[in-house]
């Protein structure tokens, strides 16, 4: 792998880790065990969907149905450390929709102070 393409990696795994235990933390959250699982989790399923939308396919639909795995996967996930299925889909689906929007946010933050300079 080559050097930009771990820095995009990064640059996208490091700011969803902290949104999502933000995300956790704002629902009160506090075993330890879930809040690392959750690094875990994204870690396991964050690299892959960047890998797939910056090699493979970038279209919206692509990148929603990639999101839609990972929502599944990690509701597994949280559902196993949890031990609520309810807790588990409403962790994943937070999660994963805040990070989603705020990652949208900046990249039309970012996008748009490009073709103004």
């Amino acid at each position: 792998m080559d050097g930009q393409l771990t820095l995009q990696l990064l640059v996208s795994l490091i700011p969803t880790i902290l949104i999502e235990l933000g995300v956790l933390w704002f629902l009160l959250e506090r075993r330890k065990i879930v809040l690392l699982s959750s690094i875990a989790v994204n870690v396991l399923t964050n690299i892959p969907l960047n890998l797939y939308v910056l090699l493979v396919n970038d279209s919206m639909g692509g990148i929603l149905i990639g999101e839609a795995l990972v929502f599944f996967v990690e509701a597994l996930w949280y559902w196993f450390f949890t031990h609520s299925i309810r807790q588990a889909v409403i962790y994943s689906f937070l999660c994963n929709a805040i990070s989603f929007l705020i990652g949208m946010l900046l990249w039309l933050i970012f996008s748009f102070c490009e073709i103004n300079t």
